[in-house]
């Protein structure tokens, strides 16, 4: 591993990690700085008196939840199938799946909402969880395999010679060790489905169903223009994931190294 070992160097490297963060520390310091004017923190306050804060985060919480289940299970078998398992024409199953990285959201909205419409699922949860969910598997089965990749193929043949099935090898032997890229996985999947803006916006029209993203734009109307409520809500809405982020940084970013490298 490289390692800065003069002050130079470490200044160097200091000062080009500044400059590439203060782009993205920038906004965050007007949102923040935005969010006070005025009332000051009688904004936040505003917020809570909307009576419709804990709604949104129960649902966004409830989005969250199921995206990362569906993800999680689909990911890691799908990705154990692609890497472990001799499958007729699973190179070409596995590119078609890369495909879908190409597409855009907002191309996909349109035969979203339809299909949402045909079933009845309009104005539900659902209809927001299973497009996140759907949009997320691809890039993280491709980091799984990859992971899978670095397993040893004589631990499965170890665990075959034992009696154990392909499941039973997968569930006791295979799976325990993904937990680093399970971790990155789940934050991933995680930063996507909380901050979700098109597909809630589009699926969910019910006050009672919208999640956390929507909140600032309780305070635009056509007769309202609530620019620190809009700042303060975005806040609130962001700080769940800044926190989530912080405390799972270590295991993402140690999930994504090992992602990467077979």
């Amino acid at each position: 591993m490289f390692e800065a070992r003069t002050r130079l160097q470490k200044a160097v490297i200091q000062a080009v990690v500044t400059l590439m963060a203060l782009p993205f520390l920038f906004p965050l310091f007007a949102m923040v700085r935005g969010s006070l004017a005025g009332r000051g923190f009688g904004n936040y306050v505003k917020v809570f008196e909307t009576g419709v804060l804990f709604t949104y985060l129960r649902n966004s919480v409830i989005v969250s939840v199921f995206a990362i289940l569906i993800v999680y299970v689909c990911t890691m078998l799908a990705a154990f199938g692609f890497s472990k398992l001799r499958i007729a024409g699973k190179e070409l199953w596995f590119w078609a799946l890369l495909l879908a990285l190409t597409m855009p959201e907002a191309v996909l909205l349109t035969p979203l909402f339809v299909t949402a419409s045909t079933f009845d699922m309009y104005n539900q949860l659902i209809a927001v969880i299973l497009p996140i969910a759907a949009l997320q598997i691809p890039f993280a089965t491709l980091l799984a395999r990859n992971f899978y990749d670095g397993i040893p193929n004589e631990l499965l043949e170890a665990a075959r010679v034992d009696g154990a099935t392909i499941w039973q090898a997968f569930r006791r032997v295979v799976l325990p060790l993904t937990r680093p890229i399970a971790a990155a996985i789940v934050v991933l999947t995680l930063i996507a489905a909380w901050n979700a803006y098109l597909l809630p916006l589009l699926m969910l029209n019910d006050p009672n169903r919208q999640v956390l993203t929507l909140l600032p734009s309780f305070f635009i109307s056509q007769y309202t223009n609530d620019q620190t409520g809009v700042l303060a809500a975005a806040v609130i809405a962001a700080l769940p994931m800044v926190s989530a982020y912080l405390a799972l940084q270590k295991y993402f970013e140690r999930g994504l190294a090992a992602g990467a490298l077979k």
